[in-house]
């Protein structure tokens, strides 16, 4: 399910480097957890939606490029990032 602006700001809020940064790869980790935690909660309501399956494992697989840059570029951040997220890396 998409995020709306409110949801969005405060999440932007807590793994923004600066006040203006919205596209760091920290930000944008942070932004498909979210979404991939609401569609969790879709898929126990319908268990067929084949499609919107289809649009979970592509959001996984870019968090998990990401999380590859992150962890090659940054190591320090990489392992905050994990941390406050709650991933099992």
């Amino acid at each position: 399910m998409p995020l709306n602006r409110e949801q969005k700001t405060v999440v932007v809020g807590k793994f923004q480097r600066s006040a203006s940064d919205t596209g760091s790869p920290e930000v944008q980790i942070a932004l498909l957890s979210e979404r991939i935690n609401g569609l969790s909660q879709h898929f126990t309501a319908h268990k067929a939606d084949h499609a919107s399956r289809r649009g979970l494992l592509k959001m996984v697989n870019q968090r998990r490029k990401l999380l590859d840059y992150l962890k090659n570029t940054t190591p320090e951040k990489y392992s905050q990032v994990v941390e406050r997220l709650g991933l099992r890396r």
